[in-house]
């Protein structure tokens, strides 16, 4: 079997099946869109190639209904066990991507006052539906997704302040902000 060249979705793909035990690539699709899907973007096709191309190499099993749709139904392996366990064991100093649309305006002239207060409301939102996850998570739910989901009420927290600087001062001063 050749080896192959793991990437952030093939992790995502190994994670996600060591919780599930097993799943569908729509089963995938949906656990995506219930966690790492908030901080992780993804075209939903490596959710239904990548699972193959990980068979294909031993770091999942694959079975096929008989009739019907014929699902695919994957299950990581032992190899794709140890592959996640070296890369969680693996620190990194990789620092996040940010691809932030009102910003990508914002740098070509954007009105910032007019941006501002559609991003406030906007992180206002996300805000309240972070708080409402952790607000309803069941004890059972390990310390990393609760971690990830700390960074993300911290994260949207620090935007809304952003932003509301900007709306009080659209040159960015912050200096000229009011103190909180």
């Amino acid at each position: 079997m050749q080896e192959l060249r793991l990437t952030p979705i093939s992790y995502i793909v190994l994670g996600l099946l060591s919780w599930a035990g097993d799943a569908t690539p729509y089963r995938l699709k949906q656990l995506v869109a219930a966690s790492v899907g908030n901080f992780w973007t993804l075209q939903h096709a490596q959710l239904y190639t990548e699972p193959e191309r990980l068979a294909k190499a031993g770091y999942l099993t694959e079975q096929r209904e008989r009739g019907g749709r014929r699902r695919r139904l994957y299950a990581i392996t032992d190899k794709g066990r140890r592959a996640l366990e070296d890369w969680r064991s693996e620190p990194t100093d990789a620092i996040y991507e940010l691809r932030a649309p009102a910003l990508l305006k914002l740098f070509f002239g954007a009105d910032p006052v007019e941006l501002a207060a559609v991003q406030i409301e906007a992180h206002k939102r996300k805000l309240a539906e972070y708080e409402q996850i952790r607000d309803t998570m069941p004890e059972s739910v390990p310390r990393g997704p609760r971690l990830a989901l700390d960074a993300g009420i911290a994260s949207e927290r620090h935007e809304i302040e952003w932003w509301e600087a900007v709306k009080v001062s659209p040159d960015g001063d912050r200096s000229r902000a009011p103190a909180r």
